[in-house]
């Protein structure tokens, strides 16, 4: 740890901005009919906007967090905070579907620079035995930026437009730089050698199984272009990250993925819980929100206020759980949280259909917030609470890209499913074409078909329901942690015990 007089305004510094990114992440989902309509786009498109967002944030995470190592996270967080506010802008005034997914790219990898550098300087200037209540702040941050999402978003496109979901982010950008500027410490750097080879076999690998993934309903699963098919994109790209994995193991130098973090029992655990966590948080809005406003005609304020329970609920209890995981196990927690969001969404798969109260979805939505406050401080605790802080950058940047790569695979995934499933429900629309999207009836879906619209989306659901019970089974198996303060040890002993890993050099 290194001895920072005053970590707490450093801290609500680095929130302001990764609140902003982390609501870019689900404040689209709410604005997709609106972005659909206004730039003329098909379903598949405007899941893009969101898909490659997430991507360009999940390919970089790993180096970016090195290079916070390298150059100090202070400097690296302004530098991904001022490409973010810019890209965001660039969102905002796109005028067609191309333009706006590859804005959304900029967006994104400012997002990877500036994600690792939160966590890491929480693990750098924080001492164990406080830093379960600062990481209870971040997970909180995390739970509640994407429930806000939904509901800001809705507020937005209704009274202003699709457009000032992005606009919104200037602001914020530089208030959040003006104070991280001013409240974040310029903590001390570690020389690192960077593995390139590394960085382009996790790129390309990543990118060739989504697109695999994503692509795969579209070409019915068959060729793309010449021999390049669907399922050879999905096995290229399995390939090359187990290529990744093995150059990782065998560089004699210093790898991207430092895969001796992983012989630590709770942080590859904790990996596998986040990336069930980011999965489905990305993906069970999608069907809900599509149902919310194609089905029940709600507005995109309305259907997003349809989230506020989660967000209440969330947004108390997260600070208190953070409290709470200092000084017993967070095992239990953890497991309870993930139990609770998978049994909220196969609660509101059940109630999917046309007919079904409005009133009652408010229901699963609370105990959703329920489930967020159990979930992101325990398992962000659990996965950095033994890292020794020259590996802080590394750590926070492995944790990250697991939670964007879950992201990542649960927008590919459910949005072949949806497509899949409305296929199979809804008869072929005008034109022979089949039926995949509202779209194909001028915007608007008949009554006739609303009972196919809302079991396609039910049975979509259910998909990340489904994984984040394999989330559950994992926290099962996290091991006790080390003692630290409110579990035997001292802060002083705690804090002591860190100290000869502190850098030496100032950034």
């Amino acid at each position: 740890m290194e001895n920072v007089a005053r970590p707490w305004p450093a801290l609500w510094s680095l929130v302001i901005g990764f609140f902003m990114i982390l609501i870019d992440t689900t404040i689209v989902s709410v604005a997709n009919p609106r972005i659909m309509e206004g730039l003329n786009a098909d379903i598949n498109s405007v899941i893009w906007v969101t898909s490659a967002y997430l991507l360009a944030y999940a390919v970089p995470l790993l180096i970016t967090g090195r290079l916070g190592d390298r150059f100090g996270p202070k400097r690296l967080y302004l530098a991904g905070l001022v490409l973010f506010t810019l890209a965001s802008l660039w969102c905002g005034l796109s005028g067609d579907i191309s333009t706006l997914i590859m804005a959304r790219v900029l967006q994104g990898l400012g997002a990877a620079v500036m994600t690792p550098q939160t966590m890491a300087v929480i693990t750098r200037i924080f001492p164990p035995d406080r830093r379960g209540a600062a990481m209870g702040i971040w997970g909180a941050t995390a739970g509640v930026a994407t429930l806000v999402g939904p509901i800001l978003g809705g507020v937005l496109v209704d009274g202003l437009g699709w457009e000032w979901i992005f606009f919104i982010n200037i602001p914020v950008g530089v208030v959040g730089f003006i104070l991280a500027w001013r409240f974040v410490p310029s903590l001390s750097t570690h020389p690192h050698r960077f593995d390139i080879p590394g960085v382009l076999l996790s790129a390309v690998g990543l990118f060739l199984l989504v697109f695999g993934i994503q692509e795969g309903e579209t070409y019915n699963w068959g060729t793309i272009t010449g021999p390049i098919t669907v399922w050879g994109l999905i096995i290229a790209g399995i390939a090359v990250l187990v290529a990744f994995v093995l150059w990782q193991r065998f560089n004699k130098g210093e790898p991207l993925l430092p895969l001796g973090l992983f012989k630590d029992r709770n942080f590859s655990l904790a990996n596998i819980g986040i990336t069930t966590v980011g999965f489905t948080v990305t993906a069970f809005s999608l069907p809900l929100i599509f149902y919310y406003q194609v089905v029940r005609g709600l507005t995109p304020t309305q259907s997003a206020l349809m989230m506020v329970p989660m967000a209440l609920i969330s947004g108390g209890l997260a600070p208190v759980v953070g409290k709470i995981i200092d000084r017993v196990n967070p095992k239990y927690i953890t497991a309870t949280g993930l139990t609770l969001m998978a049994v909220a969404l196969f609660w509101n798969s059940a109630l999917m259909h046309p007919d079904t109260p409005i009133w009652l979805f408010l229901l699963p939505s609370a105990v959703l917030g329920f489930a967020n406050a159990g979930i992101w401080a325990p398992l962000s605790t659990t996965a950095t609470r033994n890292l020794p802080p020259r590996q802080a950058g590394a750590g926070s940047g492995v944790y990250n890209t697991t939670r964007q790569i879950g992201a990542v695979l649960g927008s590919a995934a459910i949005a072949v499913l949806i497509q899949a499933r409305l296929a199979a429900e809804l008869p072929p629309a005008p034109g022979g074409a089949g039926g995949a999207s509202p779209m194909s009836f001028g915007g608007t879906l008949p009554e006739a078909l609303h009972e196919g619209f809302s079991t396609a989306m039910g049975q979509s659901i259910l998909l990340p329901a489904a994984v984040i019970l394999l989330g559950t089974a994992v926290a099962l198996f996290f091991a006790k942690p080390k003692a630290v303060h409110g579990w035997g040890a001292s802060p002083a002993a705690a804090t002591a015990g860190e100290a000869p890993e502190g850098a030496t050099r100032s950034a």
